[in-house]
């Protein structure tokens, strides 16, 4: 029997997707992963159809549409503060995973280190190890705030130290890095010669005052950052898979190589309309972050009530709750009884962390979610019933 290639045995299925599928298999309400359940807005769709009719049906140049990455520079000038090259430094992707791969690829040789700020979502671990570097780890505190030690981070480079991948605001915590903590990786950075890669797929999603910060802005760092993003999040279309890097001149051109032969290029008539989103009012923002923030506090009471311990996120859509108030210490355990038995889909809050153990005590819920979606998830949580001290841990079936 032919055997797969040994780089596929370093990781595993997406357990984010896994709980997908368990949900729809057991007619569980998917608060795993995280895509909204309701509509776009309608001026994307009307932008997409006519992109289709107008003929955008054969391949965009490689590294994206002209219009498409004219309107990236606008939006990164006036949202970000960052004067790109259209030409230069923009790089269209078939969404954020394959432009944090190519990232990767085309920056990090076997054997470097990239650092990760853990819990981390799913996909760094294994772009690293693809690419051929060894993560190494930074623990953000399971607290308000989700701090970080500078000094543990200090300590994790090493003479083989390439990268820093900072995602702010951050899946799965909800955290927004602060500009002060942006300024002690940035130090990191500049000292060291490193690259820093960030993921800010969750830039317009903030709550409670918070800004967004882009690294990139800070002094010494637009020519040593690589900032990765889509319209997936920011304009509910997960499904679209438009993303793109904004990079350094030398870095853009290795990113687009790599690009060119992992998939040639994003969906021509979707980066058509995607200019559409890049345009929106700045007014459209502001509602958005609104919308989730209300989203959010909806869930946060749901999950409180139900007995959860809940750590309350200021950006992203996605919740941390710890478990043991309701008298488990297995984060698999829950999953599957709130999945088979309740009829609602978490994430195990292990699959975000290199050491499992290290989550145990957590689930992460998703709430990009319509109100009706709200009720029936209160209606289904309350067969939730705490453990007893004496009851066996083991999963229900």
């Amino acid at each position: 029997m032919v055997e797969t290639a040994a780089r596929v045995g370093v990781f595993t299925e997406s357990v984010i997707r896994e709980m997908t599928r368990l949900a729809l298999e057991h007619g569980g309400i998917n608060l795993a992963q995280g895509f909204p359940d309701f509509a776009a807005p309608p001026e994307l769709c009307d932008a997409a159809a006519r992109a289709l009719a107008d003929g955008h049906n054969q391949y965009a140049i490689t590294w994206g549409s002209p219009r498409l990455r004219a309107a990236l520079a606008e939006k990164v000038r006036w949202f970000n503060g960052l004067e790109v090259d259209p030409e230069r430094n923009i790089t269209v992707t078939c969404g954020a995973t394959e432009a944090m791969m190519a990232t990767m690829l085309a920056t990090v040789n076997p054997g470097d280190e990239v650092i990760v700020f853990e819990p981390f979502y799913e996909n760094y671990g294994p772009d690293a190890k693809l690419s051929g570097a060894v993560p190494r780890f930074v623990r953000l505190r399971l607290e308000p705030g989700f701090p970080f030690d500078p000094d543990e981070l200090r300590a994790a480079v090493t003479p083989r130290t390439k990268a820093v991948i900072v995602n702010t605001p951050h899946n799965p915590t909800g955290k927004v890095f602060s500009r002060d903590e942006l300024e002690i990786i940035a130090d990191l950075c500049r000292r060291h010669d490193l690259l820093a890669i960030t993921d800010e797929v969750y830039e317009h999603i903030v709550y409670d005052g918070r800004a967004h910060v882009s690294l990139a802005t800070l002094p010494g760092m637009a020519e040593r950052t690589v900032i990765v993003n889509s319209v997936s999040k920011s304009y509910s279309v997960t499904g679209w898979r438009i993303g793109w890097t904004i990079a350094p001149a030398h870095i853009a051109d290795g990113i687009r190589k790599v690009h060119d032969f992992l998939t040639v290029g994003a969906a021509a008539p979707l980066q058509e309309a995607a200019v559409t989103a890049l345009r929106f009012p700045r007014e459209y923002y502001a509602r958005l972050a609104a919308m989730y923030q209300r989203k959010r506090d909806t869930l946060l009471a749901i999950l409180r009530d139900a007995g959860f311990a809940c750590l309350v996120p200021g950006g992203a859509y996605y919740i941390m709750c710890d478990i043991t108030p309701l008298g488990y210490d297995d984060d698999y355990a829950l999953t599957m009884h709130l999945i088979k038995d309740v009829g609602v889909a978490p994430v195990p809050g292990s699959s975000f962390f290199y050491e499992p153990a290290a989550g145990r005590r957590y689930v992460r819920f998703a709430f990009p979610k319509r109100e009706e979606t709200f009720g029936e998830v209160r209606a289904r949580l309350s067969r939730l019933r705490p453990r007893t001290a004496g009851r066996a841990r083991s999963a229900p079936v």
